[in-house]
């Protein structure tokens, strides 16, 4: 699959508010102690099994997921709290065969300029909060050379997801990527409610890089715990 205009916006959380929301066995991770909580809007194409055709209405749609970072059997990776997807039938299939919270979403997005506006809102009716983000954002100064012990590259550099089943197993994907051509971006963030959820609002301003394109290869799902 390929991965567009994407935004990687970061905000600082206490350790604790985040520990207390994770499985057991999967362990927070932090930098110089401090937990971090990602909103990451972006555009995807090309999603299919290896040489398999796009599917229309399947391969190609915008997605914006809430995660942090953890390690489990001292892997780091990402754990997921919500991905918000305008295809239900894609929500549901990465539900049963992943075990991520995907979810079905009402979303906006344009380019124009170099500025990408986004919005989403969850089609859940019912659902307190957690469910609403608007912004822009757009790259700004020269392509980032990321040392391998920078913020930068704690934040972006994870290639393992992993995620649990109702049952409380924890399950790894992997997954393959060079490596994220970063940029600086200037962003907007209007409306964020993602985080409502975890009883956590997400204020000021984020800690922010964008990337224009990157190709990915996803792996299925193996046992962690």
């Amino acid at each position: 699959m390929e991965w567009h205009d994407l935004c990687f916006l970061h905000w600082p959380v206490a350790p604790p508010a985040l520990q207390r929301t994770l499985p057991r066995g999967v362990q927070l991770d932090t930098r110089a102690g401090q937990a971090y909580l990602g909103v990451v809007p972006f555009r995807m194409e090309g999603v299919a099994p290896l040489h398999v055709p796009d599917v229309p209405g399947l391969s190609a749609f915008p997605e914006l997921n809430l995660r942090t970072y953890v390690t489990v059997n001292g892997e780091p990776g990402v754990w997921f709290y919500s991905l918000d997807v305008t295809q239900p039938l894609a929500a549901a299939l990465a539900r049963t065969f992943f075990h991520l919270p995907y979810r079905h979403s009402r979303m906006w997005v344009d380019r124009q300029g170099g500025v990408t506006r986004y919005a989403s809102e969850l089609l859940a009716p019912g659902t307190p909060g957690g469910g609403r983000f608007a912004g822009a954002y757009r790259p700004t100064g020269a392509p980032l050379t990321v040392s391998a012990d920078s913020l930068e590259a704690w934040l972006t550099d994870r290639l393992n997801l992993f995620s649990a089943d109702r049952a409380g197993r924890v399950y790894r994907g992997r997954i393959e990527h060079r490596a994220w051509p970063l940029r600086r971006a200037l962003t907007q963030v209007r409306v964020n409610t993602l985080a409502e959820p975890l009883g956590l609002t997400l204020t000021g301003e984020p800690h922010a890089l964008h990337a224009e394109r990157l190709d990915v290869r996803a792996h299925w799902l193996e046992r962690a715990l």
